[in-house]
C-alpha cells in the first residue's frame, strides 16, 4: 500500500472482549470509504489473550496491524498504535462500538475545514433496553451539552469517537498514564491549553454498546471519581485544585433526565444519576486518601 495515500489510522484498543471487537472490525469493513485511504491499528492490552484468530478474517478486507503489549491500560495502548500510525489523521474508537457506514467520510468533511482541530463526534448508545448503559449514556451527553454548546469551541469528548491530527497528538505527548479513567478529559484539557481548537461533529456517529450492571456501573463512575482526582493533581496548576463547578451545573444534571428520557424510565436514570454522584465522589476520596498514604 502506498502509505502517502493514509488519511486516516483508526485506533482500537482492546483487552479480553474479542467477539466485540469482531463486531467492530466488521463495521469498519462495512465504511462507505476507499480501502487504500485508511488503516486500523488493533492494540492486544495483554500479552495473556491472543487475537490473531479474531483478526485473522479481516486481514483481507483491511489495512489491519495487531500490535500487542503488556497490560497498561486504554490510554498506553491508544498511544501505542498512534506511534505506529502511518495517516496524517488518527482516529479514536473502542472495541465495543461500531461505527456508522459514512463515519470517515464525514471526518474527512470536518478536516477539509478545520484540519488543525480535535474533532469530536456524538455517541449513541447502541443498548436502550440496558437501564444502566442509557444512564451512562445519558450521563455523557449532558457533559456534551455543557461542555460543546458552542460546537466550534468544544471542550470535552470522549476517546470512543475523536479524531486530531498525528503530529499535533505527537507534539503535546499523546494520552497521559492514566490506568483506569480520566485520559480523555486530560488530553482535552492539555490539547486546548496548548493552543489548539475542538470542533463538536454530531454527524460524526459510533454506536456503543457497553453492558452494565449496577455493580458494573457503580465501579464505572467510581473509576470516573478515581479519575477525577488525578485531573486535579496534574491540572493543579492551570486549574484551581478541588474546585467544583457552579451549583447550576449539578442540578441541571440531576434534572436532565427528567426533560431528555419518555415515561417511568425518565426516574429510574434521575435515580442512577444520583448514584453516580456518590460513586464518583467515592471513588475521588477514595483515590486521594490512597494518594495521601504513598
Amino acid at each position: 500500500m502506498n502509505q502517502a495515500k493514509t488519511l486516516f489510522s483508526i485506533i482500537v484498543p482492546t483487552y479480553n472482549r474479542p467477539d466485540k471487537l469482531a463486531l467492530c472490525l466488521q463495521s469498519f469493513v462495512e465504511l462507505e470509504y476507499p480501502r487504500d485511504s485508511f488503516q486500523v491499528i488493533v492494540v492486544n492490552d495483554s500479552t495473556e489473550i491472543s487475537l490473531e484468530s479474531t483478526v485473522f478474517p479481516f486481514q483481507n478486507q483491511l489495512n489491519l496491524r495487531l500490535l500487542t503489549q503488556q497490560n497498561s491500560g486504554p490510554a498506553i495502548a491508544r498511544n501505542t498504535g498512534s506511534f505506529a500510525a502511518t495517516g496524517k489523521f488518527l482516529v479514536f474508537t473502542d472495541d465495543d462500538c461500531t461505527v456508522a457506514t459514512d463515519w470517515l467520510q464525514t471526518l474527512e468533511t470536518r478536516f477539509a475545514k478545520t484540519p488543525d482541530c480535535l474533532i469530536g463526534g456524538r455517541i449513541i448508545n447502541a443498548l436502550p433496553d440496558n437501564i444502566y448503559s442509557t444512564a451512562s449514556q445519558q450521563l455523557i451527553d449532558y457533559l456534551y451539552s455543557y461542555y460543546n454548546a458552542i460546537p466550534d469551541r468544544a471542550k470535552y469528548f470522549t476517546s470512543n469517537n475523536f479524531a486530531l491530527p498525528a503530529d499535533s497528538f505527537q507534539k503535546i505527548g499523546g494520552f497521559g498514564s492514566f490506568s483506569f479513567a480520566g485520559e480523555d478529559r486530560e488530553f482535552c484539557h492539555r490539547w486546548l491549553n496548548s493552543g489548539y481548537g475542538a470542533v463538536y461533529a454530531p454527524e460524526v456517529i459510533v454506536y456503543h454498546a457497553h453492558k452494565l450492571t449496577l455493580h458494573k456501573f457503580w465501579q464505572q463512575q467510581f473509576n470516573y471519581g478515581k479519575g477525577a482526582f488525578l485531573f486535579q493533581q496534574v491540572t493543579s496548576k492551570s486549574v484551581a485544585k478541588g474546585k467544583l463547578q457552579h451549583p447550576s451545573f449539578y442540578l441541571n444534571l440531576l434534572t436532565y433526565p427528567l426533560v431528555h428520557t419518555p415515561g417511568i424510565q425518565k426516574l429510574l436514570i434521575a435515580g442512577l444519576f444520583l448514584v453516580s454522584q456518590a460513586a464518583i465522589a467515592a471513588g475521588l476520596l477514595w483515590e486521594k486518601n490512597n494518594s495521601a498514604e504513598k
